[in-house]
């Protein structure tokens, strides 16, 4: 895994970069994931906010309160509709990022599936990855 590491959007108009190795990488199968990924699970990889930076570009951004509550909100490109990152209300400290959002996603490695409770059938998950109904209590 390259450190630092970059991404952005699709069309170019945001980019970051951070300064660190992620603290978590995993998958995420609530329905709000759902939906906001357009797929089976969101791919997160989660760095401390004070590592990561905007470099270019201001993402739009989306509300919703989360499952316990607090404030989940989504950045994406206005322009081209990329999500990019997430910032939990619950912990302002860290951002989660898009894996797809990447320059390179191939060094992503997810080390547990979350809310396989929302999995889809279809969505066939890593048998040896560790499963948890919600949100673990780190």
């Amino acid at each position: 895994m390259p450190v630092p590491f970059s991404g952005g959007c699709a069309c170019g108009a945001i980019r970051y970069s951070c300064a660190s190795k992620p603290r978590y990488m995993g998958n995420c199968h609530c329905r709000d994931c759902q939906q906001a990924t357009g797929g089976a699970f969101f791919a997160a990889v989660v760095v401390k906010a004070s590592d990561f930076s905007i470099l270019s570009g201001e993402p739009s951004w989306f509300e919703k309160p989360a499952d316990r509550g607090h404030i989940m909100r989504r950045a994406f490109c206005s322009d081209c509709g990329s999500p990019l990152f997430i910032v939990n209300e619950s912990n302002t400290n860290a951002r989660a990022l898009y894996a797809g959002s990447l320059d390179d996603p191939s060094w992503y490695e997810p080390s547990r599936d979350i809310y396989v409770a929302s999995a889809q059938p279809w969505d066939l998950m890593h048998p040896d990855l560790p499963k948890d109904d919600g949100m673990p209590d780190w």
